[in-house]
């Protein structure tokens, strides 16, 4: 753990004028953005298929955090059985708060609803992937409690 960063449990680290809440596809438009924001561009028209996919997915969650009512936060989990240890693990696989809401403990509510969930959801662990660039990102997991894991790589299919 970082010195001086806390634990995503810590109740203090906490705005509580936040709260969570599953994605529907009204919300299209701040999912795009959030998307948009993490480097992944997205359409309204696109988001609403997405969060349709998960949620017609058992094994996908895609949550929303407000501050005083509007959206400043996604987290997307994916729950999959990992054979290596005979169990299931539980990724988030997309986090990001908006710059306005950052420092505000959004993030660090959303990884602890992502530990809640796995474990109601009988996975073993939590992982996150983030991608090599985002140092800050690495930082904030470490301060949450996330060590480094194994090296993913990656191969692009075409079309």
């Amino acid at each position: 753990m970082t010195t001086g960063a806390q634990h995503p449990s810590d109740a203090a680290d906490f705005d509580l004028r936040i709260d969570l809440r599953g994605a529907v596809p009204a919300d299209a438009d701040d999912v795009a953005a959030l998307l948009t924001q993490l480097g992944y561009p997205c359409e309204p028209a696109d988001a609403a298929e997405r969060i349709a996919t998960v949620l017609h997915n058992d094994r996908q969650a895609l949550m929303l955090a407000r501050l005083d009512g509007a959206v400043c936060g996604l987290m997307a989990l994916d729950y999959m059985y990992y054979l290596p240890l005979d169990t299931t693990t539980c990724r988030v696989t997309a986090l990001v708060v908006s710059p306005d809401a950052q420092g505000r403990g959004v993030g660090r509510l959303l990884l602890r609803d992502a530990e809640r969930r796995a474990r109601t959801g009988g996975a073993a662990r939590l992982e996150v992937t983030s991608a090599g660039h985002r140092t800050e990102a690495h930082a904030f997991y470490r301060a949450c409690g996330f060590s480094d894991g194994a090296v993913r790589f990656v191969k692009l299919l075409g079309d």
